[in-house]
């Protein structure tokens, strides 16, 4: 009997450009990473906007990798000071907590890039603060990655055991 395999990589819509209410649902951290620049210590921040997929009809999600530094020229650093509208003081370069982030509200900047396949992603473009006086938005329908390892590890219930399986 035949073995086969086939790309069946699902096929999504992606959040649409433009400029989107959003909440922050998650920092992950990814641990060290290689890249163009070698090994780096690598977190994800996960997005939630308010805009809904017809796809499943969930908040569209956005995520962007940031290497973990609050050096003046990182990412992050840059991000984070825009998305407050303020730079860090010398007590947060010391050591800034990502989970302070979780329930943040921003606004995103979305652009499409194409790849030479021709599929569509949305990336983040910019995090800026949520317009004064604009109402917040709660997380919907979103279990964190950390939480998620913990339900994989949960321990069996009892019909779940070896005994009970039906062969």
């Amino acid at each position: 009997m035949a073995i086969v395999a086939s790309d069946n990589r699902k096929t999504w819509t992606p959040a649409p450009e433009g400029l989107h209410k959003a909440v922050c649902v998650d920092v992950v951290d990814l641990g060290i990473v290689d890249g163009q620049f070698g090994p780096r210590h690598k977190v994800r921040i996960v997005w939630q906007l308010e805009d809904v997929s017809p796809d499943d009809g969930k908040r569209f999600l956005v995520s962007q990798m940031f290497t973990l530094s609050l050096n003046e020229k990182a990412n992050l650093r840059k991000t984070l000071e825009t998305w407050r509208s303020k730079k860090l003081s010398q007590d947060d370069l010391k050591g800034f907590d990502l989970e302070k982030l979780i329930k943040a509200n921003c606004q995103l900047q979305i652009i499409h890039n194409i790849t030479d396949e021709g599929r569509t992603f949305a990336n983040c473009q910019a995090v800026i603060p949520l317009g004064k006086g604009e109402a917040k938005l709660s997380p919907q329908d979103y279990i964190r990655h950390k939480d998620r390892a913990n339900l994989m590890n949960a321990p069996l219930t009892e019909d779940e055991t070896a005994d009970s399986v039906p062969f």
